[in-house]
């Protein structure tokens, strides 16, 4: 375990900073927010120097698409969803030194000197490239803008920048019949120049850095994610984007031009951690430079290779920041057996939580800590957030603390007893008390926060067996003298849960502080001028943390039972999201896809459809959706790659009439030139049927008016 001393470490804690395009749900807390929050405030119960920043990232082009959806500036987006944001994390206790904005000046000005001072060293690259183009309105397709099929996994809602399926980092070029999410066409490729992080330039120093120093210590899917990108070799990364909202470009030649935004939001853990210093009179540098410091990100899986390999390479590039020491990101947590969404209201938000369980926030903590998608994806489901506070937070620890303050003010009008005599499974009981620091230390300092909740509730249950085995209801009426020494004990331990349970339940920790009369100080002497707040090493090393004649206050109940109609109606919510996603029901009873936007006759009049047959199919290699057809249009055999390899064996469908989009552009999917598109539809049982003439007498090359 950590021990506090007279020169303490050093911290700087960064959470991944939420797009403010929406307000947060239990999938973000769950993720990154709460897994900090326990180790910020553990750092601080051991005496360190800690700096737990984050902010809003206000310059994701989720925040054009939003502001354009609504038909308002993007400025109104990010004002109304931040202050959203901000009061969600304090309601729910995350004790942020710092909560800043990307749209603040100390951020526009951070971000532009690193990119200046980059671009003045030499360390971009600046390239002439082909980028997708929306013609009709009239601009270049920045990552979310575009929408198509995976060309790894086959996933064919990815976007530009990610597949959220599969996780894989995507350039908006690498998909598969790309189209504009903002008026759904077929975009083109159009030149445009931008600057470059040539992260292949970095690979060494990467490979080094955390294929051999973080071999052991980081976690095994941040570490196996890294590993693949480095192995599978990288290419320059492009840090401007061709839009008009975000920080601008600061150098010759970046008109209309702005800041990338995943270059630009890790900066802002820098800008945050100046604005909190400058606040607070600190300086912001050695946070950031002084190598005694240690830097740990919390993030979701998905920003992993922002954080561990481009991210890195910034700093690595800038020359005097420290790196991150550890980076442990966890998995996806998903609601009753779905992913979670936000377009389709699939989600638990935050600020309608506390609405319908106020007062109830560490509940929330405690089922998501107890359930934190650590190493694999997770599930929260109503009916285990029900048993976690009826059958642990309640039975357990509510009812250890509420028997212990009941019987000593029944016996004692609240004073803390005298032990008389200690026996042995006394001395026992506070030896495991004195080790529990320890053991949840050890959790909480290898990420392991499910676990370290866990034992939390353990010692809890170590005070319920002492008061069971003991029985000092029964023994009162034949050992007045014991059951001072029962109560004593068992006093001790629920001093030793005030104080351990902070990281994990801070509201719960406060009122039981109240009850024990022991807040906002705490005593751990007779003496009233010696007041100290008792810290996470003295319940190591503490004999005594709630001395004989301390008065505590009359109790109250710290988590009440949540009864079957509560949850009933958190599931009934969900089926009416669910319902309300529903697109309306054919005559078949089939759902249908919703009718897609007008177009003209002119619009249709551009696609030219042909009948074709297969009359070659092969897998390819390395893709588990994917075909490679050879297909006879009549006016030539030429290679389809088509997205139905789960659907359809290779052999079953050579010789198969099929209809074809013959002038479709050409594009190459994982070294294979496409040529087309096959056109294909879902028959009721929702399996993949080819849309086809179906007569004898059509020949190839045939068309589809």
């Amino acid at each position: 375990m950590a021990k506090k001393n007279d020169h303490p470490k050093r911290y700087t804690i960064t959470a991944a900073l939420p797009y403010t395009n929406g307000p947060i749900h239990i999938g973000h807390l769950a993720g990154v927010y709460v897994p900090a929050d326990i180790y910020a405030r553990y750092l601080r119960l051991l005496g360190n120097d800690v700096a737990f920043v984050c902010g809003s990232d206000e310059h994701g082009v989720a925040i054009s698409m939003k502001a354009k959806k609504e038909g308002v500036a993007p400025r109104d987006i990010i004002d109304k969803y931040h202050a959203i944001i901000k009061k969600s994390f304090e309601d729910f206790g995350i004790t942020f030194d710092n909560y800043s904005r990307t749209s603040a000046a100390v951020h526009h000005e951070t971000a532009s000197d690193f990119f200046r001072k980059l671009y003045q060293q030499g360390d971009f690259k600046e390239e002439t490239t082909a980028q997708l183009y929306d013609e009709e309105a009239q601009q270049f397709l920045a990552d979310r803008f575009v929408i198509g099929t995976c060309p790894r996994c086959g996933y064919e809602e990815a976007y530009g920048d990610q597949c959220e399926n599969c996780g894989s980092s995507l350039n908006a070029t690498d998909l598969i019949n790309p189209k504009s999410t903002i008026t759904g066409g077929i975009p083109i490729l159009k030149e445009t120049k931008h600057w470059f992080l040539p992260l292949d330039q970095y690979e060494d120093f990467l490979r080094e850095w955390i294929l051999v120093g973080h071999k052991h210590d980081w976690k095994t899917n941040v570490y196996g994610q890294c590993k693949s990108w480095i192995d599978g070799g990288l290419a320059p990364r492009a840090v401007t984007r061709d839009l008009d909202w975000g920080i601008p470009v600061p150098v010759e030649g970046g008109k209309g031009k702005v800041l990338y935004v995943w270059f630009d939001a890790p900066i802002g853990y820098i800008s945050s951690t100046k604005e909190w210093a400058q606040k607070e009179g600190k300086e912001w540098e050695p946070y950031w430079k002084d190598k005694d410091t240690k830097l740990v990100h919390f993030i979701g899986k998905d920003n992993i290779v922002f954080h561990c390999i481009i991210f890195p390479s910034m700093l690595k590039a800038e020359g005097s920041y420290i790196l991150p020491e550890n980076v442990p990101a966890n998995e996806f947590l998903n609601l009753e057996g779905n992913k979670l969404s936000t377009s389709k209201n699939w989600a638990v938000w935050l600020h309608e939580y506390l609405k319908e369980f106020p007062d109830m926030q560490d509940v929330l903590r405690y089922t998501l800590t107890a359930n934190a998608p650590e190493t694999k994806d997770n599930d929260f489901t109503w009916k285990d957030f029900q048993a976690r506070n009826n059958n642990e937070l309640v039975a357990i620890l509510g009812n250890f603390i509420n028997r212990v303050v009941v019987l000593t003010n029944k016996y004692y009008q609240g004073i803390v007893p005298n032990a008389t005599t200690l026996l042995k499974v006394d001395e026992e009981t506070l030896i495991e008390l004195q080790k529990f620091p320890g053991i949840i230390s050890s959790s909480i300092e290898r990420y392991r926060f499910r676990e370290a909740g866990q034992e939390l509730m353990n010692l809890a249950r170590l005070g319920n067996k002492y008061l069971a085995d003991e029985e000092p209801w029964k023994v009162i009426k034949e050992d007045t003298e014991r059951v001072q020494t029962i109560l004593f004990v068992s006093l001790q331990i629920a001093t030793g849960l005030a104080v351990l349970s902070e990281p994990f339940l801070p509201f719960t920790s406060n009122k039981l502080k109240n009850i024990l009369n022991v807040a906002p100080s705490t005593l751990n002497t007779n003496d009233t001028d010696t007041l100290k707040r008792l810290g996470w090493e003295d319940v190591a090393s503490k004999e005594t943390l709630l001395a004989p004649g301390h008065q505590i206050d009359k109790g109250e109940l710290l988590f009440r039972k949540i009864e079957d109609s509560e949850i009933q109606a958190q599931l009934d919510k969900l089926e009416a999201a669910k319902k309300a996603n529903e697109a309306p029901s054919g005559m078949d009873g089939k759902t249908l896809m919703p009718q897609k936007d007008t177009i003209t006759f002119d619009d249709f009049s551009k696609l030219d459809m042909r009948v074709g047959t297969i009359v070659e199919a092969e897998k390819m290699a390395k893709a588990n959706k994917l075909l490679v057809l050879k297909v006879d249009t009549g006016l030539d055999t030429r290679t389809i790659v088509s997205g139905i390899a789960e659907s359809f064996a290779p052999e079953d469908i050579i010789g198969k009439q099929v209809t074809v989009l013959v002038n479709l552009a050409p594009r190459k999917l994982r070294g294979v030139e496409s040529e087309g598109m096959i056109l294909m539809t879902e028959n009721a049982d929702g399996k993949l049927v080819f849309v086809n003439p179906d007569q004898d007498d059509v020949g190839n090359g045939a068309g589809i008016n």
